[in-house]
C-alpha cells in the first residue's frame, strides 16, 4: 500500500549550501550538524557546530518541530533580519511555521536556515533510497526524495547528507525527545567499577551512532587536543577545522575508548589519585614543546605509580627500558642480575628485545632484581628523561609534516621512534619512522595524516600468544600492541581534561580546559563527570 510521509523543505541563507537552492530532507526525521551520520544532513563547512546539532521532526505537516541536541545552541525568529546574539537559544522542542528561520550554533558563526514546508510524498516502489522514518513504521517503505547534488555550486567536499538508513528509531515524538534529545540522558559517567584502563576496543558502528547522537561535541575535545597540535606541526591550518581531512578511524576509535573509561569508577578514581602528577606532566610538556596529551602516556603506562614493570624490564612511571634510560640519563645501576651486578651501557635495547636482551628470560620475564638506583622510579627525573625521548619524535621533520604528529609522537613511546640511530643503521621494522616512510611508500603518497587508522588492523580481543601479540601485525604495518596504544591514551586525556577541569578549576592548566571544555556548547557538559566527594563515596 501507499502512504504519505511527510518531507522537510529548507533553504540555507548562508555558507556553502546556499548555493543549492532548496534542500529536500527524508522525513519524519531530519538530523543535521557537522558530522550527523547516515542520513543526516552534513554541515561540514559552518562553524562553531557540533557533530549532531539539532533534529527537526515532521509527523504530519502542521506539527513540525525543532530541538537542539543536549546543550547545543539551536534559536528561532519569524525572519532573518534579526541579531541572532539578542535571540535566546532553545532549551527544548518548538514547533515551526513557514517561513520561520532557524540559526544552528554560536550567533556569528553556525548555519542560519529558512524552514520552507513539511511536503507530503507518495511512495514510489521503483525508488532506491530509504527514509529514516522507515524503521519507526514498517509500511514506510521507499522515497523518491532527491539527493543534493555536489556539482552545483558545492564545494567537493561536501558529502551528500541522503545516502543511508538513519539510525534513531521512533513511534513517536515524545519517544524521540525521551531517548535522544533530552540533555539530561546520561551513559557515559561511571556506572560500574570496570578497569584501571582498557587497552583496546572493538571498532563498533551501531555503538557509535548512540554515542554520536546522545552525546555531540566530541569533536570540539579531539580538534582541541589532536588537531590543533597536529596543524601546527605541519603547518597546515585548515587540517585543525577541516573535519573531512580527520584520520576518521583514529577517531571512532578514540570515541569507543572514551565510552568505556568513562564507565569505570576505578579509571576515575585512578585519575583523581593522579592529578598532581599529571598536573606536572602537562607543564614539563608544554615547557618542552610537546602537545598536552602526553600527559595520559605515564597513566597506560603505570597508572601513575612508580613500582610498574613489563616483563621485558621496562619500569618506573613512564616504562623506560633499561637502556632508553641509559640513554636520557636516568640512571640504573647495579641490578642483580642471575646473581651479578649489571648495569646498561647501550643506549638503545638489542633487537629483539625477547631472545636478544640479557635481562629478559624464557619465558618472557624480567630477571633484574634488586638494583641500587633506579631513578625510573624518581618522579621528576623520569619525566625529565622522557620529555627529551619524546621530543626526540616530535623534532623530527617527516612526522611533524605529516599531518599526524600527535599519534606517531604517543606512539613512538611505545614502540621507538628511530633506533637505526645506535645500531649503526640496523632498521627497527617497529619503530614509527621507518613504519611511517615504509607507509609512505607502499600509498605513493608525499604526507599522510591518517597513516595510523590506516594501519589499525588488529581487531578483536588481546592475543593471548605473547609474540602474536607484540609482534604480529595483521597486515598493516604497526605491531599489533601498538595499534590500539595512541587512542586509548587520545580518549584517557579527554576524560582526564573533563574531570580535572570540573574538580580542579583553580589549577592553571585545569581552569584553562574549564574555559574551553565547560564553556558554552563545550564537550563536557555531555558527559557524565563524576565530583571528588562522589569518587571518595565509592571508594
Amino acid at each position: 500500500m501507499s502512504q504519505e510521509r511527510w518531507d522537510v523543505v529548507l533553504r540555507f541563507l548562508d555558507g556553502p549550501l546556499s548555493l543549492q537552492g532548496d534542500v529536500v530532507m527524508r522525513g519524519p526525521v531530519v538530523r543535521m550538524g557537522a558530522n550527523p551520520g547516515p542520513g543526516g544532513l552534513s554541515l561540514e563547512g559552518y562553524r562553531g557546530l557540533d557533530s549532531l546539532q539539532a533534529v527537526i521532526t515532521a509527523y504530519d505537516g502542521g506539527t513540525v518541530s525543532v530541538a537542539p541536541v543536549g546543550k547545543n545552541q539551536v534559536r528561532v525568529n519569524t525572519h532573518e533580519h534579526v541579531n541572532w546574539a539578542e535571540i535566546q537559544p532553545l532549551v527544548g522542542p518548538v514547533f515551526l511555521s513557514r517561513g520561520d528561520v532557524m540559526h544552528l550554533g554560536p550567533a556569528g558563526r553556525g548555519a542560519t536556515v529558512l524552514f520552507i514546508e513539511a511536503r507530503p510524498l507518495r511512495f514510489a516502489s521503483s525508488a532506491k533510497i530509504f527514509s529514516d522514518g522507515a524503521q519507526a513504521n514498517a509500511e514506510h517503505r521507499i522515497s523518491d526524495v532527491r539527493q543534493l547534488s555536489t556539482g552545483k555550486g558545492v564545494p567537493k567536499w561536501f558529502v551528500p547528507a541522503m545516502l543511508g538508513m538513519g539510525l534513531i528509531t521512533v513511534a513517536t515524538m515524545g519517544s524521540l525527545l525521551t531517548d535522544v534529545l533530552r540533555p539530561d540522558v546520561v551513559l557515559l559517567g561511571p556506572v560500574e567499577e570496570g578497569e584501571l584502563q582498557y587497552e583496546r576496543v572493538e571498532l563498533d558502528e551501531a555503538k557509535l551512532e548512540v554515542i554520536d547522537a546522545q552525546f555531540s561535541g566530541f569533536d570540539q575535545a579531539f580538534e582541541i587536543f589532536v588537531m590543533v597540535p597536529n596543524a601546527a606541526a605541519a603547518e597546515w591550518p585548515a587540517l585543525r577545522s577541516d573535519r573531512t581531512q580527520w584520520d576518521e578511524t583514529y577517531v571512532k576509535y578514540t570515541k569507543l575508548s572514551v565510552s568505556s573509561h568513562a564507565r569505570a569508577t576505578r579509571f576515575w578514581q585512578a585519575i583523581d589519585g593522579a592529578e598532581p602528577r599529571y598536573h606536572a606532566v602537562i607543564k614539563a610538556a608544554r615547557a618542552a614543546g610537546l602537545p598536552d596529551v602526553v600527559g595520559a602516556i605515564p597513566y597506560q603506562e603505570s597508572n601513575y605509580t612508580p613500582k610498574a614493570q613489563s616483563f621485558v624490564c621496562a619500569g618506573g612511571w613512564w616504562q623506560l627500558m633499561p637502556e632508553v634510560a641509559n640513554r636520557v640519563d636516568v640512571k640504573l645501576r647495579d641490578c642483580k642480575l642471575r646473581g651479578q651486578p649489571w648495569s646498561p651501557t647501550r643506549i638503545s635495547p638489542p633487537i629483539p628485545v625477547i631472545g636478544g636482551a640479557p635481562y629478559v628470560g624464557s619465558p618472557p620475564q624480567c630477571l633484574l632484581r634488586d638494583c641500587a638506583i633506579d631513578e625510573r622510579q624518581d618522579f621528576d627525573k623520569a619525566t625529565e628523561g622522557a620529555m627529551k625521548l619524546l621530543a626526540d619524535a616530535w623534532q623530527d621533520p617527516l612526522l611533524r609534516s605529516s599531518g599526524a604528529a600527535v599519534q606517531a609522537l604517543i606512539l613512538s613511546h611505545n614502540a621507538g621512534y628511530d633506533n637505526s640511530r645506535f645500531h649503526e643503521k640496523k632498521v627497527n621494522a617497529y619503530n614509527i619512522l621507518p613504519i611511517y616512510q615504509k607507509h609512505l611508500k607502499q600509498t605513493a603518497l608525499k604526507r599522510d595524516q591518517r597513516f595510523y587508522g590506516a594501519n589499525i588492523t588488529c581487531v578483536g580481543a588481546k592475543p593471548e600468544d605473547l609474540n602474536e601479540r607484540v609482534n604480529g601485525r595483521c597486515g598493516g604495518l604497526i605491531a599489533n600492541e601498538t595499534q590500539h596504544y595512541a587512542y586509548s591514551i587520545t580518549a584517557q586525556h579527554i576524560l582526564a581534561a573533563c574531570y580535572y577541569a570540573k574538580n580542579y578549576p583553580e589549577q592553571e592548566i585545569w581552569g584553562q580546559y574549564n574555559n574551553q571544555l565547560y564553556g558554552d556548547g563545550g564537550y563536557c557538559h555531555t558527559l557524565n563527570v563524576p565530583d571528588r566527594a562522589e569518587l571518595t563515596k565509592k571508594r
